[in-house]
């Protein structure tokens, strides 16, 4: 088979090197350049990456990808499309060459953040791998592959895994006014309008959040229950920034039964009730989450969910309702995920005195 990466650049220079030494099991690597002004396009032809600099203005990520996918030859088996801040585990090309033969697309292992210790953090599938012909980016940020093909075979190979590494120093500024271009040039794209609602509650505008979330739930389209438990969600979050609890509680708990099968929502409507210091229903609602094992993996997911914090909370619940003994089983399974967090040293070390 005949593979090959491709990828956007603007100012990638710290990355490349390890970037590369990751792809290079590839028949041969494009890099589209949008306008570095580091060293990253010297740096990538001294490797032997295929570079083109073409500055796209307006900036949209979908034109960007487009170009760089035009840069892959027609005659490619497979399209790998990753970020300069991304690595792959060793083997993904053989993975590839066992598996992808008779399908169009791929979905892999993606860490896209990792905790303090190095563990996965935020784990969904990807899929970004894809065969040449009949596949087009779309969207200017946020971006996603649209099929042309009138019948999509995909393929899911869990030995593939992309490693993200963010640069947290980079803005991402420019994401809120893409997003609302995206709404305007395509309104009834519910994903889009999801989005937007998020991006505005990060940006703490919770009533343009709160209304555009709504709106998202009231789309025909809109029919994927865990983006819709998420809307959900971050209108109760919303509501509950807003010291509107009443409203946060209701809709938490339209949440849950929006998709009672996932932590998260439970987990929402705990932190309702942390906040009101009502330690009886937060346990209740922390305890129903843990008796959902495992992750979904999918890019929703609340890390929070996963990494300790529902224990740690229980924890605290239980040591001012008066049972120390489970407060001190909470503690302990937190601790697990923790073992250095010197707050949860200090508490273990209060309930042992409360026991004793």
């Amino acid at each position: 088979m005949k593979i090959c990466v491709y990828a956007i650049c603007k100012n990638e220079e710290k990355f490349i090197k390890r970037w590369y030494e990751s792809m290079k099991e590839a028949d041969s690597i494009y890099v589209l350049d949008t306008g570095s002004t580091d060293n990253s396009v010297n740096v990538l032809k001294e490797l032997g990456v295929n570079v083109k600099v073409e500055e796209i203005k307006p900036w949209r990520f979908d034109v960007a990808r487009n170009i760089s996918l035009e840069m892959v030859p027609k005659d490619t088996d497979i399209c790998v499309c990753t970020d300069l801040d991304e690595v792959f585990e060793k083997g993904w090309r053989d993975a590839l060459e066992k598996n992808f033969e008779g399908y169009n697309r791929c979905k892999y292992n993606y860490i896209w953040s990792f905790d303090k210790y190095g563990n996965p953090r935020v784990n969904f599938y990807q899929e970004k791998i894809h065969s040449r012909l009949g596949y087009k980016w779309v969207n200017p940020v946020h971006e996603i592959l649209r099929c042309d093909l009138e019948d999509e075979k995909i393929i899911v190979i869990d030995d593939i895994t992309l490693k993200h590494y963010p640069d947290n120093n980079k803005s991402r500024s420019s994401y809120l006014p893409l997003l609302e271009l995206a709404v305007k040039e395509d309104p009834n794209n519910d994903r889009n309008m999801h989005y937007l609602g998020r991006e505005y509650m990060f940006y703490e505008r919770y009533d343009e959040a709160i209304k555009v979330l709504k709106h998202h739930l009231e789309m025909e389209s809109a029919t994927w229950k865990e983006e819709r438990c998420a809307s959900l969600r971050f209108i109760s979050r919303c509501y509950k920034y807003k010291k509107d609890y009443n409203e946060a509680i209701k809709y938490s708990c339209i949440a849950i039964s929006e998709c009672p099968y996932i932590r998260e929502p439970y987990y929402e409507l705990a932190s309702i009730y942390y906040e009101l210091k009502d330690y009886s229903r937060c346990k209740l609602y922390l305890e129903l989450a843990l008796l959902i094992k495992g992750n979904n993996k999918i890019y929703i997911n609340d890390p929070n969910c996963y990494n300790g914090t529902i224990e740690d909370i229980l924890s605290i619940c239980y040591y001012y309702l008066g049972d120390y003994i489970t407060s001190l089983k909470y503690i302990n399974k937190a601790l697990k995920y923790n073992p250095d967090n010197d707050r949860l040293k200090g508490n273990k070390e209060l309930i042992s005195i409360k026991i004793d």
